[in-house]
């Protein structure tokens, strides 16, 4: 009997305890679950922000004009109506009105342009170099010009600046341009990614006109080196080159390291 009392007492003892640290748990899992939370609410929303990229919007298969997420500018930020990416926008606004306050006039002359856009472009060259075998031909387009579906232009991320020859910014005016955005362009987020091949750069010939809002462009062309295959690139004249161009290797990555 006295052996039975004490086992009962034990029990009683080992109850209480177990009772105490489950209620201790249950308390420290309170305290964390708001910090844990907050944490899956911060992932959830960068799954979000990756998975909106789509296939059809890095190819520049879709329609910025009524994309919610581009913007319509003009004067006297652009020499005529183009679309921009509202976060590019935004960000060039902030380096124009600096640049204005150096005595630098600023202009986009070329904004976005989608699969079609950039389809007229290129086939209107095809036909001036028709001379040329079909490869040459090509190769002669792609010094300044992308095949459509692998322009950075589709992005929204891409301008073309003041002007479109390299000329124009080696003296004067062009010249003042280019000191400013060598020496400001990238604390606004912009970079130019055509710069000097003597480095090794492969793909498009130097463009001191071509300036990239960075932050939204690097995620692009993740999402594109992961998803985009030479299928992918088709419906003009010549795509079938594509491949034996390298274009996505030392046109689409041909870019300046920033």
């Amino acid at each position: 009997m006295k052996s039975i009392g004490k086992l009962a007492l034990i029990g009683m003892f080992c109850l209480a305890s177990c009772n105490n640290a489950s209620r201790k748990s249950e308390k420290s899992i309170a305290k964390a679950t708001p910090k844990e939370a907050n944490s899956e609410v911060v992932n959830t929303s960068e799954t979000k922000q990756t998975t909106g990229i789509t296939k059809a919007f890095v190819l520049g298969k879709f329609d910025f004009t009524t994309n919610p997420s581009f913007t319509k500018i003009g004067a006297p930020y652009a020499s005529k109506n183009l679309y921009l990416k509202k976060e590019t926008f935004n960000a060039f606004k902030k380096m124009y009105e600096a640049a204005k306050k150096d005595g630098v006039t600023l202009t986009i002359i070329s904004g976005t342009r989608n699969f079609n856009y950039q389809k007229g472009i290129w086939e209107r060259k095809w036909e001036k170099y028709k001379d040329l075998e079909p490869l040459e031909r090509a190769k002669k387009i792609l010094e300044y010009s992308s095949m459509p579906s692998t322009s950075r232009h589709h992005w929204g991320t891409d301008m073309d600046i003041n002007n479109l020859n390299n000329s124009y910014f080696e003296s004067g005016a062009g010249r003042k341009v280019y000191n400013w955005l060598q020496q400001h362009a990238h604390s606004y987020g912009f970079y130019q990614v055509y710069t000097d091949k003597s480095t090794g750069r492969p793909g498009y010939s130097m463009e001191k006109w071509h300036w990239s809002y960075t932050s939204l462009a690097k995620q692009y062309l993740n999402f594109y080196n992961e998803n985009i295959n030479y299928s992918d690139i088709n419906g003009f004249k010549g795509s079938e080159l594509a491949k034996d161009l390298y274009v996505i290797k030392l046109y689409v990555n041909g870019v300046n390291k920033m």
